[in-house]
């Protein structure tokens, strides 16, 4: 089993990485802010609009350390690949199921199933976990409602039908995020999904959140050999990682929702951690990503039971365990893709 290591955050806009002997070094100016012994890193993302030194570079190519430039507000740049691994085999096996309409409609089925599966059990948990703070009927309800997505998924013949699906799941899911808002109302109001730019906090959070975690699901395809960019559910587009949001989908309510959701509920994430910006879009600023990031790590170091395998494992790990058995089942070692099913 893969271990977990550390992730390196480099915050700062005017930061410079690069490498001395088996170091990275962050530095601003002529100023050195620190340094990290490669051997403990796994992920180096980068919010620097200076960027890295081309050894930096090439020495996590070559020791599989996964560099990521974003923009200092948290938008993804760029994915820095050494040589792929695995088999030139899986690959192909991996065009081959992805040009195949039945193929694809497999593996995008067994993916949603996972998202509305989890979304349905994010509003439950709710219920159980809050039963005298939040609308327990309504939610209900909509759980009700995305039960009967579920059925309706397992007879769905084609992708068209399948994201017409998930469309509706989505905005049913949505529409009660905000009463999974327990603490700071007025501040993080939700009333409904908006990026490119979020117009309000809890979508500055959430989109956020979604970048890291797509982030990690294409490191952890590229790790098991599989092509980020070749997907099932997310068609193949020019520089767009499809297989990384293919696999992001079904971890988004339970990986990425609840975190944000805990942050807001524990003030992890206050409002002076945000930014409003004349357009109206809301962003977080560098205050509120280092409370995000610091406590985004400590998440992904608690362990669960994973619900397929049955072995204990600490949350970061999962993107790599679901790209494991995603590889499995394209080699023909699996008869279907188990996707992660949380309660």
């Amino acid at each position: 089993m893969k271990h977990l290591l550390n992730t390196l955050y480099v915050l700062s806009e005017d930061s410079y990485l690069s490498l001395n002997g088996e170091n990275v070094v962050v530095s601003q100016g002529e100023n050195q802010l620190g340094r990290f012994p490669l051997h403990t890193l796994e992920n180096i993302l980068c919010f620097s609009y200076k960027g890295a030194s081309p050894a930096l570079l090439g020495a996590c190519v070559k020791r599989g350390i996964h560099f990521c430039f974003f923009t200092p507000n948290g938008r993804f740049l760029a994915r820095v690949c050494g040589e792929t691994s695995g088999s030139v085999l899986l690959r192909q096996q991996q065009s081959i199921a992805s040009m195949d309409p039945v193929q694809t409609v497999r593996f995008a089925k067994n993916l949603l199933m996972g998202k509305v599966y989890n979304s349905r059990w994010v509003l439950e948990r709710a219920t159980r976990d809050h039963p005298q703070r939040v609308p327990v009927e309504a939610l209900k309800a909509s759980s009700r409602k995305l039960q009967g997505t579920l059925l309706q998924l397992q007879d769905a013949e084609s992708l068209n039908e399948l994201m017409g699906l998930e469309g509706e799941a989505a905005q049913t899911y949505f529409s009660r995020m905000d009463a999974l808002i327990l603490q700071q109302k007025e501040a993080f109001s939700f009333s409904g999904r908006s990026r490119r730019p979020p117009m309000d906090r809890v979508n500055a959070a959430l989109s956020f959140a979604y970048s890291l975690l797509a982030h990690e699901c294409a490191s952890a395809l590229e790790g098991v050999g599989l092509d980020p960019y070749v997907g099932f559910l997310h068609r193949p587009r020019p520089g767009r990682a499809s297989l990384a949001l293919d696999l992001e989908e079904e971890l988004r309510s339970v990986y990425a929702d609840r975190f944000v959701l805990s942050c807001i509920n524990r003030k992890q994430l206050q409002p002076g951690d945000f930014d409003i910006q004349e357009s109206g879009a809301v962003l977080l600023n560098d205050k509120g990503r280092r409370a995000f990031l610091s406590a985004w790590q400590e998440r992904r170091k608690e362990t669960i039971r994973h619900p397929f395998l049955g072995e204990k494992m600490e949350w970061g790990l999962v993107p790599s365990v679901q790209a494991m058995l995603l590889a499995r089942t394209l080699r023909g070692d699996l008869e279907e893709y188990p996707p992660f099913l949380w309660k």
